[in-house]
């Protein structure tokens, strides 16, 4: 059955049989004070029941006037109902969509269409700052699992009418409802269609999360690195869409995709809008050399150690043949097996309760590398280098995979060919970076531009669209 019938008792046969065995589904018949007949239906726990009881259930009941069908029930939209928002299903599908999500459904005898009124009232996370992203000074505010929640906190900040949003559902069975957000103008034109065709070709059962979507829609599958930005903040997300680029927001989750992606927005945070550009500028530059040192410190130490001791101060090259001494294991085999404790440790530390995570890192920290010391497993020199490229890599958390795919692919090259295989490892991620794009914009973007490798100030950013190239001036 896809059409409505204008028999109210096959419909409510129908809807019974659909929903059966499902506690949620409420049929509630009603009849107007001059005995027309229709029925209310909606899921229990995803609507507000005062504004079904005022709006809909109510208003009808009381109604003591004829109902004219036809003219897509012009009168209970306009006279009777008291609901802001009310749609016209002509099909079952519309029904099922609206019911399943937080809409109550009228259907009344004699007509083949229904009304959809918006009564949602399923409970939402409060607006809270995202643990993830977190700032001393800026705004406190981060997404919660509602999209239009979402939406609403973008809205706030940009009170234009060029912002545009286009909802569609996505996965066959989930429907999750997916949100395209952009300002007209300003985005590229081709980037949007380029999204929206991709999202129309994403097969899939159940959206649960957007990194559902992101694995679908990226330029590369299996990419070492991220090729869409992600985020949770919405002062990021608007800052992004007054660059010209396109936002991505899925119900369900707080993390919104923004596309296309620029490798330097890494190494960029919040908070660099928010203070003095000379520390910002400080900070950044921190992080991008972290990000070298993440990669680095391992790859060149076993290099100096195993293939290159010429290149070492005779003081310091004696300090570190002592600590080694009656070490069992070989520098590579020794920083390998260092490397994969650390990793052991910050996901154990990541996946038990705050209180039980703090202790198991101190304890794993510092006991357990003092005991390996003292024990002869491993020497110091690499406990310190470890724990410097570890360190480093949580600096950039959302880097967190190029770094660990680039660390080990460095470390094995540095383990056959010394300084030679590391600058050749080095070489080829500049390459692998220079030749990746992301919806059709070069993420290597505009390094030598505004706002790349240090935060100028505002007087100097006139450009919406610095990063993804566009002609957009205002």
């Amino acid at each position: 059955m896809e059409k409505i019938s204008k028999n109210l008792d096959e419909n409510i046969k129908y809807l019974k049989d659909v929903f059966k065995n499902d506690s949620t589904f409420i049929v509630r018949p009603l009849e107007t004070k001059r005995g027309q007949r229709c029925c209310a239906f909606f899921c229990d726990g995803m609507v507000a029941t005062p504004v079904v009881n005022d709006s809909v259930i109510k208003p009808i009941t009381l109604w003591d006037e004829k109902i004219e069908i036809g003219s897509e029930l012009a009168d209970l939209k306009t006279k009777i109902l008291h609901a802001n928002d009310i749609k016209i299903g002509k099909t079952m599908d519309d029904i099922f969509g609206g019911v399943l999500y937080g809409d109550t459904v009228v259907l009344t005898e004699g007509a083949d269409m229904a009304l959809v009124i918006n009564t949602k009232g399923f409970t939402i996370r409060s607006i809270s700052e995202p643990g993830s992203e977190k700032i001393v000074t800026g705004p406190k505010e981060g997404f919660t699992e509602g999209v239009m929640q979402c939406t609403t906190l973008i809205r706030r900040r940009l009170r234009t009418e060029k912002l545009k949003f286009t909802f569609m559902p996505l996965g066959t069975v989930s429907k999750t409802t997916c949100c395209v957000c952009y300002i007209d103008g300003i985005a590229d034109e081709n980037v949007v269609n380029e999204l929206k065709k991709r999202l129309k070709n994403v097969d899939i059962d159940g959206i649960l999360n957007s990194n559902y979507i992101e694995e679908m829609i990226t330029d590369r599958k299996g990419a070492p690195m991220d090729l869409v930005g992600k985020t949770e903040r919405p002062d990021v997300v608007v800052a992004r869409l007054l660059e010209g680029r396109v936002a991505l927001i899925v119900d369900g989750t707080p993390v919104v995709l923004t596309m296309p992606y620029i490798f330097m927005e890494q190494f960029q945070s919040p908070e660099d809008y928010y203070a003095n550009p000379f520390f910002s500028s400080f900070s950044r530059l921190i992080r991008i050399m972290g990000f070298f040192v993440a990669i680095s410190a391992l790859p060149v130490y076993m290099s100096l150690i195993t293939y290159h001791p010429e290149m070492l101060p005779s003081p310091l090259l004696f300090s570190i043949s002592a600590a080694r001494d009656n070490v069992p294991l070989p520098t590579v085999l020794e920083a390998f097996a260092l490397l994969i404790s650390f990793d052991i440790l910050r996901e154990a530390g990541k996946r038990t309760p705050d209180v039980i995570g703090q202790t198991m890192s101190i304890v794993g920290a510092l006991i357990l590398g003092q005991a390996a010391v003292e024990a002869r497993f491993v020497s110091a020199p690499m406990i310190i280098v470890v724990a410097v490229s570890g360190i480093t890599g949580l600096m950039l958390p959302n880097m967190r995979a190029l770094i660990t795919f680039t660390r080990l692919t460095l470390m094995i090259l540095a383990s056959f060919m010394g300084l030679y295989g590391y600058i050749f490892g080095l070489l080829w991620l500049f390459a692998y970076i220079a030749s990746t794009d992301s919806f059709g914009v070069p993420i290597i973007g505009k390094i030598s531009g505004e706002d790349s490798f240090i935060r100028v100030s505002w007087n100097r950013m006139k450009r919406s669209g610095r990063f993804i190239g566009g002609e957009n001036e205002d």
